[in-house]
């Protein structure tokens, strides 16, 4: 009788320090599961790698028995794509560690930490980095995807503050990525996604960010078209200080909400303003909000800058059904204004949402050639977001979903932010790249010609592809 392939590799990884976990293990159920329980999937193996030779021992045993290989950071991607049917889960989540230099102004993480980890030890030092909107999410595919967050206007994507990445290939050899070693790898993982290898840690830039001015601003959903068509003229002309993301969502039905407002359909901003200072905050914000209706909810006050990262984590636990599509916005017409006022008051669950995260200010300091990201000159990154609990209810939030991105995305730049997307095809990846698709391609046919690091949004390796 042949070896499955968790007891092959019991076999034949005598040396791999992590643990192996397969279908007959007792915690397999726990150790399969995804952040999105919609990618509800039974690797063959899940290998929990201790360090870089875990993972080339993993890589290796995957490419030798021919078996799908998925990589595993926090585990948040959308589309469920840190698991894989009956393959190889190469888990980093034991890669924990985080190590701050206050001097040099610099972090450097392991690929399985999640941002929460980062934040709170960089907060110690009243330094922070871009990283996202939930404290959940892993720093691995948040970054690798480019890394949208509450501080890109003031301080750029994520990617813009990677200085280095130590890299384990798919030959399982291991190198640096900088700007001064593998030089077209560093180019390519920033905004590339796992294409190129398995990142086991980051070193990332600081900033002085200790105290920020946040949190949301409510309107009901009525007014949205009213608010959206403001907001779409004052965000872009705000100072960098400024980050607000656009709502339309449901209120929590949970302290710290007025009860007489849960539940209740709502349009909002999310706001994060990168000083300790509220009179500065409400002057700055104060161009938009001096313009609309009295708002049913302005919780906006100061706060440490872990306190924001983490506002939503309650609101999005892991295990709910999710269904996403995304979109890199430009412009905002009016037809789009409308089209968002309907789908934005049908959200069909408390937890489906709309959000358009701003990725001008510091972002656009860079050009669309400098790194992987191709968009340095949208606006907005627009997603669309159906979540529910019970399985039930995921074709609902799916039809919403998808419904919604269809109406709005003759009005959309043409591609979007990998970390967002679902499986959606060829096409849709190299309209997300750009021009950048051909060197990414390039960069991949040299550093993984096999395209062993295909479970992602994927960069097929063509030496001479012409995009």
């Amino acid at each position: 009788m042949s070896k499955t392939p968790a007891q092959a590799a019991r076999h034949e990884l005598m040396e791999f320090k992590g643990e192996l976990i397969g279908p007959d293990d007792s915690a397999y159920e726990e150790v399969r599961a995804v952040y999105n329980a919609m990618a509800d999937k039974r690797p063959a193996l899940v290998a929990r790698c201790t360090d870089a030779d875990d993972v080339a021992k993993v890589i290796r045993f995957a490419r030798e028995h021919r078996l799908p290989l998925a990589v595993r950071g926090g585990g948040h991607h959308g589309a469920g794509l840190g698991t894989c049917e009956g393959g190889v889960v190469a888990d980093l989540s034991p890669l924990k560690s985080v190590a701050v230099d206050p001097v040099a102004r610099t972090v450097r993480v392991g690929g399985g930490c999640v941002w929460g980890e980062v934040d709170r030890a960089t907060h110690e030092h009243g330094l922070a980095t871009p990283s996202g909107i939930i404290s959940t999410t892993g720093v691995g595919g948040l970054t690798l995807g480019g890394g949208l967050g509450h501080l890109t206007r003031r301080f750029g994507l994520s990617i813009d503050n990677l200085i280095a990445a130590d890299v384990v290939l798919a030959d399982g050899s291991r190198v640096r990525a900088s700007a001064d070693e593998n030089a077209d790898l560093h180019w390519a993982i920033r905004g590339g996604g796992g294409n190129f290898g398995v990142v086991t840690s980051f070193l990332f830039r600081l900033h002085e960010l200790s105290t920020v001015v946040a949190g949301p601003t409510f309107w009901p959903a009525e007014q949205g078209a009213e608010v959206l068509a403001a907001y779409r003229e004052f965000l872009p002309r705000a100072p960098r200080d400024v980050n607000g993301f656009f709502l339309y969502g449901t209120v929590p039905p949970a302290p710290p909400f007025p009860e007489d407002l849960q539940l209740r359909k709502v349009a909002g901003v999310v706001w994060c303003h990168t000083t300790d200072d509220p009179d500065a905050a409400a002057r700055a914000m104060a161009p938009l909000l001096d313009g609309l209706p009295e708002p049913a909810l302005h919780a906006v006050a100061p706060m440490p800058h872990p306190a924001l990262q983490s506002m939503f984590d309650g609101l999005y636990p892991p295990g709910d059904q999710w269904y996403w599509r995304a979109d890199f916005v430009d412009e905002i017409p009016d037809e789009a204004v409308a089209l968002h006022a309907k789908f934005g008051a049908e959200v069909p669950t408390m937890q489906s949402t709309m959000h358009l995260y701003p990725i001008d200010g510091a972002a656009h300091d860079h050009a669309s050639t400098d790194t992987a990201w191709s968009y340095r000159g949208a606006h907005w990154a627009c997603v669309y977001a159906g979540v529910d609990p019970d399985p039930a209810n995921a074709e609902l939030i799916k039809r919403w979903t998808v419904d919604y991105f269809d109406a709005l995305h003759p009005y959309t730049a043409g591609g979007a932010y990998v970390n967002m997307m679902m499986d959606e095809g060829q096409d849709r990846v190299r309209a997300s790249y750009r021009d950048n698709y051909a060197r990414l391609a390039r960069v991949k046919a040299a550093y993984d010609p096999e395209n062993v690091f295909r479970l992602n949004q994927n960069i097929e390796p063509s030496p001479v592809d012409a995009g």
